[in-house]
């Protein structure tokens, strides 16, 4: 890559293009699937997805489209922004990108993600615009949401449900959220991460025509330590809807994969997850990391039972595939067992754990 230093940003004089993406196969076996248990699980499709980068006289572009079956939402954008560069430190970017909110990129080491990103506060993307500054010791980045992503664009018309980031849905919309994000690194042979998120938004509610807020504040830690990496976050998160009089302002809608389901309002969240590598020379497996991954929901209304979520598995490389072996038990959590639509709101009293034993494999090409 031939580049060049233009008024103190970084252009490339040689138009560049990579295209990327992933095809991926998912079996699971669930404990709250009787029949599924006698199949011995099910073994299919999970999504094919293409990636697109390009950059030329210091503008970049970045975009993945997914593509999952009808049931879980079927085509969307994950993510798609224009870039440039105003140093080697220093970048904007434009479109839908992802919220600077939390340890990025991502919250956790396995498939199904930690329990943050169920509620929206882990790999979000939201249309806005974003500065970044990467230096050596500090890492900031301030940004301005005007909305979450858009397909539909009616006066009085709820978000779609086909998104891969959870969001605001039903009849409260998203708009002028603010996030401010800052990180400390220091340590050569330990190194930390050190950091604090905080996030402002409205919410418009299309029964009422009035404007409500959103908010949340996160303590983060990351440290590395050869081969091992630790996690710790601490959120707190609340949500003020100017619901229509006898609707509850307790819960709120989130949406993602084609469908709906409640969350509580107001709540802290902590997360702590720890993964170690291991080199092999087992051929073609060249590595396995192996992590456990824990979130616990603490919902502030004292009749609301709290999601918890624990994830223990493996991920194995070898070439261009990889492959999550998972064992993912929760208590209260949509995706693990029990009711669907309410369990990360009301939950349910005196609910079991259930668990789920998961292998995702996937070609990155």
């Amino acid at each position: 890559m031939e580049v060049a230093l233009i008024n103190g940003a970084i252009a490339q004089e040689v138009p560049e293009l990579e295209i990327g993406g992933a095809l991926r196969f998912n079996y699971n076996l669930s404990s709250w699937k009787p029949s599924q248990k006698k199949r011995g699980g099910d073994f299919g499709y999970d999504l094919f997805r293409i990636n697109a980068k390009a950059a030329y006289k210091g503008i970049d572009l970045n975009a993945e489209y997914r593509l999952y079956s009808n049931a879980f939402g079927g085509g969307m954008l994950k993510q798609g922004w224009f870039g440039y560069h105003f140093s080697e430190t220093n970048e904007i970017q434009l479109g839908l990108t992802q919220v600077p909110f939390g340890i990025q990129q991502y919250n956790s080491n396995n498939w199904f993600f930690n329990l943050s990103y169920y509620v929206g506060l882990e790999d979000d993307h939201d249309m806005g615009i974003k500065f970044i500054h990467t230096g050596e010791n500090v890492e900031y980045q301030v940004a301005f949401f005007k909305n979450a992503e858009e397909t539909r664009f009616g006066n009085n018309t709820e978000i779609t449900h086909n998104r891969y980031s959870y969001d605001v849905a039903g009849r409260n919309k998203e708009f002028n959220q603010f996030n401010g994000k800052f990180i400390y690194k220091y340590g050569k042979n330990l190194k930390h991460r050190a950091g604090v998120s905080a996030q402002y938004g409205s919410l418009y509610n299309l029964d009422t025509e009035e404007i409500g807020n959103h908010y949340g504040l996160a303590l983060h830690y990351e440290i590395t330590y050869k081969n091992w990496n630790f996690k710790a976050e601490a959120m707190n998160i609340s949500n003020n809807p100017a619901n229509a009089p006898g609707v509850s302002r307790d819960e709120i809608s989130m949406a993602a994969y084609g469908a709906a389901y409640s969350v509580a309002s107001d709540f802290n969240m902590y997360t702590f997850t720890v993964a170690r590598n291991i080199p092999v020379e087992w051929d073609p497996i060249t590595s396995l990391r192996f992590y456990n991954d824990f979130g616990y929901m603490q919902k502030k209304r004292e009749d609301f039972d709290d999601s918890i979520m624990n994830v223990t598995g493996v991920l194995i490389t070898a070439g261009n595939i990889y492959t999550y072996l998972d064992y993912a038990a929760g208590l209260n959590h949509s995706w693990l067992g029990g009711n669907y639509i309410d369990d990360f709101s009301r939950g349910t009293p005196g609910a079991d754990w259930e668990a789920r034993f998961n292998v995702n494999i996937g070609y990155y090409f």
